[in-house]
């Protein structure tokens, strides 16, 4: 049996339509094309992609792993459900996005780049108030990349992402 390939929307971008044939993909990248990409979504549709959602149970692990490498703040919901889908299946990764190879890295899954070089370590982060430098409790929720998360509860300066000390 061949490996299954998951495809982030790094992919559906950049590759050719054929090298798309037999993918695994989730729902949420449909939006993510129409919104960066519209003159991209005939061929994404005409490409024999398997278009499919993760469980509830892949989704959990994805969320507690996310949370305990405190990369859940930086990704999108597509992004926890493309990382389910690679649990669930076993598959490889392939994703440009740094926190998705973060975390295939942490679970021990295959991962490789499509455009860029990649990681050449797994981080670890927190939220931390760059003014006390109170560290938050981990988040349980997504936020992607660029989100305010927060402001602290001790001083009230706005909470970043940082790279664990």
């Amino acid at each position: 049996m061949s490996r299954v390939e998951v495809l982030d929307t790094s992919a559906l971008l950049s590759w050719s339509v054929d090298a798309l044939e037999g993918g695994f993909v989730v729902e949420g990248q449909r939006a993510e094309i129409n919104r960066i990409a519209p003159e991209r979504i005939l061929s994404i549709e005409a490409a024999r992609l398997n278009w499919i959602s993760p469980s509830n149970n892949s989704l959990k692990e994805a969320t507690e792993l996310a949370m305990v490498t405190g990369d859940l703040v930086g990704l999108s919901k597509t992004d926890l459900s493309i990382l389910a889908l690679a649990l669930e299946k076993n598959g490889r990764v392939h994703t440009d996005d740094y926190r998705l190879q973060n975390l295939c890295s942490a679970a021990g899954l295959e991962w490789s780049s499509v455009e860029t070089t990649g990681i050449s370590q797994i981080w670890s982060w927190e939220v931390r108030c760059p003014g006390c430098g109170n560290v938050e409790e981990a988040r349980k929720e997504t936020a992607p990349a660029g989100e305010n998360v927060g402001n602290c509860k001790n001083c009230g300066a706005g909470l970043r992402v940082s790279r664990k000390r």
